[in-house]
């Protein structure tokens, strides 16, 4: 049996599991709000073109409107400023968009702290207890925070001092950006810095760094508590928007024994 016909067998007998780790993507959906006098993108809206009336009358298809980075979405490295001459959404390998899923679970302490930051150290950990990172790993947090998805306020999490969600410290995202075996982090919060990393420096280290290195980054995960701390697949699929900065993404991972 070839490997493709026996991965086929594997889905059809549920030995291997796909989950989506895809937040749906719809008006309500929470998107990142930046201070004025910073621009914001739009989340998504539906304006019908047709629904089985005079305008189609077999037929239903609406216009999409939606920012690059609304919902479960990937940020290239043309989304910073310190990756602008790296690759657009569409000039990413397809290669680099699947591999080896790496969950780090910290969801006790960021129940504990919602300001809790991954350090060098926590990835280090993770290695005594797993063993080395794999080639063209994708770093998945693992933080819980997708169970406040469903409100808007309490996922950003947000009072006069901003946001407050999970992230990574400075020397955590150079960690990262680092290593020469990561392809992409992701996050269950609404982007892949943590609430509070406008007071960091560099500003956004995880934007900084990552996607100055070729790194990509996935926000907006959800079930991530169905994944084992090693040995899942993912796959990315954001659309190829020639020149885009970024894609809504829908984001698959495959599990056996699930």
């Amino acid at each position: 049996m070839s490997v493709l016909n026996g991965l086929v067998a594997a889905l059809s007998d549920g030995s291997v599991q796909i989950i989506d780790l895809t937040t749906p993507l719809s008006g309500d959906t929470p998107i990142l709000n930046l201070p004025q006098p910073l621009a914001n993108t739009v989340g998504l809206s539906l304006t019908p073109v047709s629904n089985f009336d005079d305008a189609g009358p077999a037929w239903a298809w609406n216009d999409v409107t939606v920012g690059e980075h609304a919902g479960t979405h990937l940020d290239a490295p043309v989304h910073w400023i310190t990756g602008r001459d790296g690759k657009s959404v569409d000039e990413i390998e397809p290669s680099r968009l699947v591999g080896p899923i790496v969950v780090l679970d910290k969801s006790a302490e960021a129940a504990q702290d919602p300001d809790f930051l991954l350090e060098p150290e926590h990835f280090e950990e993770w290695q005594r207890d797993h063993g080395q990172l794999p080639e063209n790993c994708w770093v998945i947090f693992r933080t819980g925070w997708s169970a406040r998805g469903g409100n808007a306020a309490e996922f950003i999490n947000a009072d006069e001092n901003g946001p407050h969600t999970p992230g990574v410290s400075v020397a955590g995202a150079k960690w990262i950006a680092d290593n020469d075996r990561i392809s992409g982090f992701g996050v269950e919060t609404v982007g892949v810095d943590a609430g509070q990393a406008a007071t960091m420096d560099p500003m956004f280290p995880v934007h900084s760094f990552l996607l100055g290195a070729d790194k990509y980054g996935l926000t907006s995960l959800r079930n991530l508590e169905r994944l084992p701390a090693t040995g899942a697949t993912i796959l990315v699929a954001p659309l190829p928007i020639v020149g885009g900065t970024g894609s809504p993404t829908r984001v698959f991972a495959l599990v056996e024994g699930a």
